[in-house]
């Protein structure tokens, strides 16, 4: 089985808890972390979910159960159920996350509460050199290619990988992965989306298929973009480090962004949805992806609305509380899905 690595932000929080729990931690070092936490709401959960994890290790450790105290057991050992108890358990009391925390929106705020769990979906390791991978609604997988390269695949999403001689090709036939990969100049590796073509050597990045356009996400390296049959209208085009493109008939579009904010769009890996003032419409769609029981919404001005934080994506339900909490809205059921209404 294939461990799956930290990712920059995993260890930078590890570091600030480190840090914190070492002495002394000056006024100095608490405004730093408050900074930190603030720049984005992905510091924010990495940060409270090592916190927990940190410890939950020194209790299991109490209990006999073998895990070091200065060693935080890994996310499948622990569990949260903070969002059907009414409390967050594990937090400290004495976090300095605290004064940073309080300066968000109300419906962040309240998102920052309940998200200090992985999401509960299965992971999956495979490592082949070929053949069809797929996940169900909610889950997500993660392959292990023959070349070194690795591939985790979003929810309800389907590739079909292909490594030979002269080429590493996946074709993204459905969904959303995030690619990882390893360096060969005398392999590209190539992801097919329709008539798009996304090209790498050692790089990356994810890309995630809506009907025959693609949108890609680069957070290392540079990757390129081209069509079956380039034109004037479509010639190819570079994609670095940061940047977020569109592909389509019409042509490419790329946005060059901070790369913590490329970064949130990829937070799904770790089971977290990033929304930036978004429509509840649009939200709504978001969480629609990752669970069977969908959010409805009839009511434009009710789609309409904004909403900014941080969320569990396989939890609806819990989103919806929050919905009602902090808006003045309502939900009932209605054929096993959440219609969301004006009070």
């Amino acid at each position: 089985m294939l461990t799956k690595r930290a990712n920059p932000i995993e260890q930078q929080a590890a570091d600030w808890l480190a840090r914190r729990d070492a002495r002394p931690w000056s006024d100095a070092d608490r405004v730093a972390l408050e900074e930190w936490l603030a720049a984005s709401p992905i510091h924010q959960v990495e940060f409270l979910r090592m916190e927990y994890a940190w410890e939950e290790s020194l209790r299991l450790k109490a209990l006999g159960a073998g895990v070091q105290s200065n060693k935080a057991p890994r996310p499948g050992r622990w569990v949260l159920s903070a969002l059907f108890s009414g409390g967050v358990a594990g937090r400290s009391s004495r976090t300095p996350a605290a004064p940073a925390m309080r300066r968000l929106r109300l419906p962040m705020a309240l998102a920052a509460s309940v998200l200090i769990a992985v999401a509960a979906a299965a992971w999956i390791t495979a490592s082949y050199y070929g053949g069809r991978h797929s996940t169900t609604v909610g889950q997500l997988s993660h392959i292990a290619m023959a070349d070194g390269s690795e591939v985790t695949l979003n929810t309800n999403s389907v590739v079909r990988v292909t490594v030979n001689t002269k080429e590493r090709k996946v074709e993204l036939q459905r969904g959303e992965a995030f690619f990882k990969v390893a360096k060969d100049p005398s392999r590209p590796f190539i992801v097919i989306v329709g008539e798009q073509r996304v090209i790498a050597v050692g790089t990356q990045f994810s890309v995630r298929r809506e009907a025959t356009d693609a949108q890609i996400v680069v957070t290392e390296g540079t990757v390129r973009i081209e069509t079956d049959e380039p034109t004037p209208l479509t010639p190819a085009a570079s994609v670095s480090a940061g940047s977020v493109a569109h592909a389509s008939r019409a042509g490419i579009s790329i946005q060059n962004r901070p790369l913590a904010q490329a970064e949130e769009l990829i937070s799904w890996r770790s089971g977290i949805l990033v929304l930036h003032d978004m429509t509840l419409a649009e939200a709504a769609g978001e969480f629609n992806r990752y669970n069977a029981r969908k959010i409805v919404i009839r009511d434009p001005l009710v789609g309409a609305m904004h909403i900014s934080g941080s969320f569990r994506a396989t939890n609806a339900e819990a989103f919806v509380r929050l919905l009602e909490r902090g808006y003045s809205l309502q939900a009932h059921t209605e054929d096993a899905d959440i219609i969301l209404t004006q009070r």
